[in-house]
């Protein structure tokens, strides 16, 4: 499989790419693994102009990087979203992208399964219930099997999801697709 994996955390090196990074060398013992920072990529909001539902392309009237994220959803058989949550949701940068596959583009996706990593600071147990929900709405509306997830409370600082068990669950997740 092609796994291309969208991080959504601005900070380099911090406790979502070091999730990343761990799911993704459990499966590129098999696959093939694109890691995506998406905060690299200048990707503006949707604005619900549904300009390219008008358009044989369906381009969208922005002239930003979003095509190459789109290139490479194209090229992807699994979809791996990981995001820091700061408040109670993914991150800006993310969510940017998953607003602007409001595109009939998606429809040439060929993405089967997905999986979420999540890493927040707080160690409520209602955390991730919103991103849950929305993930699980987006895989029944494309029919896209959840592989699995790795949600992680209580890492704040750089580096506190070393002194837990999610790199490891992460890499035991990529192994397993």
């Amino acid at each position: 499989m092609n796994i291309l994996i969208l991080t959504g955390s601005p900070r380099r090196g911090g406790n979502t790419d070091l999730l990343a990074e761990a799911f993704a060398k459990g499966a590129s013992t098999n696959h093939r693994v694109d890691i995506v920072s998406v905060g690299d990529y200048k990707v503006n909001p949707c604005m619900g102009c549904n300009a390219c539902f008008k358009n044989d392309a369906n381009a969208c009237c922005q002239k930003d990087d979003m095509p190459v994220i789109y290139n490479k959803l194209a090229q992807a058989d699994m979809l791996v979203i990981a995001s820091p949550v700061y408040f109670y949701g993914l991150s800006a940068q993310l969510k940017t992208i998953i607003d602007r596959c409001h595109n009939p583009i998606r429809n040439t996706f060929h993405i089967g399964k997905a999986a979420l990593l999540l890493v927040g600071a707080a160690t409520l147990p209602e955390l991730f219930d919103s991103i849950v929900t929305q993930y699980r709405l987006c895989l029944n509306f494309f029919n896209i099997e959840d592989a699995g997830q790795v949600l992680v409370r209580g890492a704040k600082d750089k580096g506190d999801i070393k002194n837990t068990n999610a790199l490891k669950e992460a890499y035991e997740l990529g192994l397993s697709v």
